[in-house]
């Protein structure tokens, strides 16, 4: 009976520790490694020779880049909100906040909301952001900035749309819109290549300044997105460049032009879908 009751209390401190959430941020910064792209000609206070660009999705390439764990212009910023540890991002330099651990079968939490300041070249553009993961390979493979990844769109009215960066590629179901994109749809039936942006089905993302609950869930080739407690987009058949399997790899955060805050970014690992998923039949 003592026998059984260790293995029982062995099993349940196991699995306890495994749902266990990670907290990402801390005042260093210290589980991210930060990657600077091309400047827009217009930032100023800039080290001697830096190279700077008008269109920073043409011009220059990855050796033109301010470069790894060079932020001259502080553009990533650690601070306190809530009482928990907090990421200021002001947007003035595109870039991104890269984990320096690689992720396989998560649930990743975050919330988000939106500063007051936007920066050239998207003075006139919504305001943009975006979390990226199974990023793999080397920094600048998209923009001379992010790594090949997907992306979790996060952007004025556009929370969870779906962006494949540098090459990989994965399915949605839904139907095209005109002749160029694709809206998720869970009732939809027939899956789609997604090469390029895909709509979420609703965006329910609120207004500037509150706080937005985004749930980014991986398991073996699949990812669901969910904002604001609703399931927003949902990919599989998740691949590489190459035609691989793409089920893990760092994640980014972007610094796009916009001034943005986040908070409460944790992750823990998952062996299932949660139930609210698996009634959705997502991936018939």
């Amino acid at each position: 009976m003592q026998k059984f009751f260790l293995i029982c209390l062995l099993f349940l401190t196991t699995n306890s520790h495994a749902n266990e959430w990670r907290y990402l941020l801390d005042k260093e910064l210290s589980q991210w490694e930060i990657w600077m792209g091309v400047p827009h000609s217009s930032v100023t206070d800039l080290p001697a020779n830096t190279f700077k660009a008008d269109n920073l999705n043409q011009h220059g390439d990855p050796a033109d880049a301010i470069g790894l764990d060079q932020d001259p212009k502080a553009v990533f910023n650690s601070y306190t909100e809530m009482g928990q540890p907090a990421l200021h991002i002001t947007g003035e330099v595109y870039g991104g906040l890269t984990s320096k651990k690689s992720f396989k079968n998560y649930h990743l939490s975050l919330k988000v909301k939106w500063g007051t300041k936007k920066w050239a070249p998207r003075l006139n553009a919504k305001r943009d952001s975006g979390l990226l993961f199974h990023c793999y390979g080397p920094h600048g493979a998209f923009w001379k900035v992010w790594k090949a990844c997907h992306e979790l769109q996060i952007q004025e009215s556009d929370f969870g749309d779906y962006i494949p960066l540098a090459g990989p590629t994965a399915k949605v179901r839904g139907h095209w819109v005109g002749d160029k994109y694709l809206t998720f749809n869970e009732a939809d039936t027939q899956l789609h290549l997604a090469t390029g942006y895909t709509h979420a089905q609703s965006e329910p993302d609120f207004e500037r300044g509150r706080w937005n609950q985004v749930e980014l869930f991986t398991l073996n080739d699949k990812a669901v997105f969910v904002v604001n407690d609703t399931i927003v987009m949902a990919i599989q058949d998740s691949k590489d460049q190459a035609g691989r399997l793409l089920n893990q790899g760092q994640i980014q955060i972007q610094s796009e032009g916009a001034e943005a805050f986040f908070t409460d970014i944790k992750i823990r690992p998952i062996q299932d879908w949660p139930n609210f998923i698996k009634r959705k039949n997502l991936f018939k």
